[in-house]
This record gives C-alpha cells, sequence and structure tokens, in this order.
C-alpha cells in the first residue's frame, strides 16, 4: 500500500468530517474542500478506508508489518537454501 503524506488514522478522520458535513446537507464538493483533498483522492481515500475504524486500521497496519516480516525471513532462508546447495554441489 503506498503512502502519502496522510497517515490512515487521520485520513479516517477526514472521512468522518466529510460525512458530517454530507449529513448537514452540505454539497459533496464543498464538503471535499473543507478536508483539503480533491475528488479523486476523496473517493480513492472512501474506497480504501470507507468502512473502517481507527483501530482496524491498526490492526491492518500491525498485519502488514507482519507479513514483510514473514516474507523476509522466507526470502532469507530461500537464499541459504540456494548457497547450500551450491556448496554442496561445488564439492562434487
Amino acid at each position: 500500500m503506498g503512502q502519502g503524506p496522510h497517515k490512515p488514522e487521520k485520513i479516517v478522520v477526514k472521512l468522518q468530517q466529510v460525512d458530517v458535513l454530507l449529513s448537514q446537507g452540505r454539497p459533496v464538493a464543498e464538503a471535499i474542500r473543507t478536508i483539503a483533498a480533491t475528488a479523486f483522492t476523496y473517493y480513492r481515500w472512501r474506497k480504501e478506508f470507507g468502512g473502517k475504524r481507527s483501530d482496524q486500521l491498526k490492526r491492518l497496519k500491525d498485519l502488514a508489518k507482519e507479513n514483510e516480516r514473514l516474507r523476509k525471513a522466507a526470502s532469507d532462508l530461500t537464499l541459504e537454501k540456494l548457497i547450500l546447495k551450491e556448496a554442496v554441489s561445488g564439492n562434487d
């Protein structure tokens, strides 16, 4: 997930602000302007973070870190395996 200058927690807050403004009858364009985002950015954020709460985002972030750690461990083990194979075949 490419991270821009906004943290997911802040994005959720901004989306909630827009929801409040829309519920007050403000036009969508005006509500989006109040969070200093473009319409494209707003709809992209809404698609990605729309139904999430901040605790869900924290869990998602933790899972992404764990996934990254596991991928690194798997690649390290694969590299070690290749090195050992090469060492064994080199002794023949």
